[in-house]
């Protein structure tokens, strides 16, 4: 997927600013390692704890545990994950003892929680211990101010944990973000790198980065590209046909049964190849309709989506979210899943079997 990138020499990546509301600094984006590259001895006779059995935290800890690393996984007294995870072979403890036992300690809990989280675990974190993330907004917008002695590191899947098992799985990868931000043993950096190979992730590539940049570009991204803004134009669309006459069976069938196909396409080829291999009546399409569509007006909205990110408001309004219970996602997905689009897919997928 990610082409012509150069390996340097230089296996250090440009640090984040620690400091709340900054923009990220410029990273070192000129390298890619993969498994050959990269020093796997920082994780010989090594425990890692992982802190969250969900999405990230169930494939890592597989892909650990089949990778030959000693890995535990931290639960809470009563977890109902306790029982998928010693089913799938894997260690687990509790919190307090999972994070006493390990050199290297996980966060990949939910992020609104980190806070809280890791203030109950600070007290057991060993002096020296590595503390690893998957997303940088818990330290690039201050959820969590690590101990000083502590390495702190972020080794980012860039896909969901599905993606990261089932990849693995068939002697494959994904590709990943690494950085440092606290390096108080000199070796964090080398951490991270054995961890994103014994992940799988350095298969395919693993690229320098910063907290900062990894956070901002992930959330501007899942707010205004792919998990918000695409999901809504397909919803618009299919609004728009079903305005017009067409059934809804068919307005699903263009504007979301299709997606799958552009998506595998652009995966291949990219978007010029994509472009390259559909019909001239629809590239023709695309080309007079994607602009007054997506016009100077929508990347003005995107502009400042990503300033929000920047200024803190959107992991203002995460933090605000966990405290209040949730009220806003209960309320998406219910709305969600009452639309017609949502009960058209369902009766879809009846008829098909």
């Amino acid at each position: 997927m990610i082409a012509n990138v150069r390996l340097a020499a230089n296996l250090t990546p440009t640090l984040p600013s620690p400091i709340a509301g900054q923009g990220c600094k410029e990273a070192t984006m000129d390298l890619l390692l993969r498994d050959a590259d990269i020093d796997p001895a920082p994780l010989v006779g090594k425990r890692v704890a992982i802190l969250g059995y969900g999405n990230q935290g169930r494939a890592q800890a597989l892909n650990l545990h089949d990778s030959g690393i000693d890995v535990v996984v931290g639960l809470r007294g009563g977890s109902g994950s306790t029982v998928e995870a010693e089913s799938a072979g894997l260690d687990t403890a509790l919190l307090d003892a999972a994070v006493g036992s390990a050199d290297i300690v996980m966060m990949l809990a939910p992020d609104e929680i980190h806070h809280a989280l890791y203030r109950e675990i600070e007290p057991n974190l060993r002096d020296g211990a590595a503390l690893g993330f998957s997303h940088g907004l818990s330290i690039r917008f201050g959820f969590i101010e690590p101990r000083a002695d502590l390495d702190v590191f972020l080794l980012a899947p860039k896909g969901p944990g599905t993606a990261l098992r089932s990849l693995y799985q068939q002697g494959k990868g994904m590709i990943a973000l690494w950085a440092v931000h606290q390096d108080r043993s000199s070796r964090a950096g080398a951490i991270a790198l054995a961890y994103g190979r014994a992940i799988g992730c350095a298969r395919a590539g693993l690229i320098a980065s910063s907290f900062a940049e990894e956070a901002e570009a992930d959330l501007f991204n899942e707010q205004a590209v792919v998990w918000g803004g695409v999901p809504e134009l397909l919803v618009a669309g299919f609004e728009t046909l079903v305005a017009g006459g067409i059934s809804p069976e068919v307005a699903l069938l263009e504007c979301v049964g299709e997606l799958k196909l552009i998506a595998e396409l652009i995966d291949d080829r990219g978007i010029a190849g994509m472009r390259e291999a559909i019909s001239n009546t629809a590239e023709l399409g695309a080309t007079i309709g994607g602009t007054r569509i997506i016009d100077a007006s929508v990347r003005d909205r995107m502009r400042a989506v990503l300033d929000e990110v920047r200024a803190g408001k959107f992991a203002a309004a995460l933090s605000q979210e966990e405290a209040d219970g949730y009220p806003r996602l209960e309320r998406a997905r219910a709305d969600s899943r009452a639309t017609l689009l949502e009960k058209t897919f369902e009766k879809l997928r009846e008829i098909e079997g």
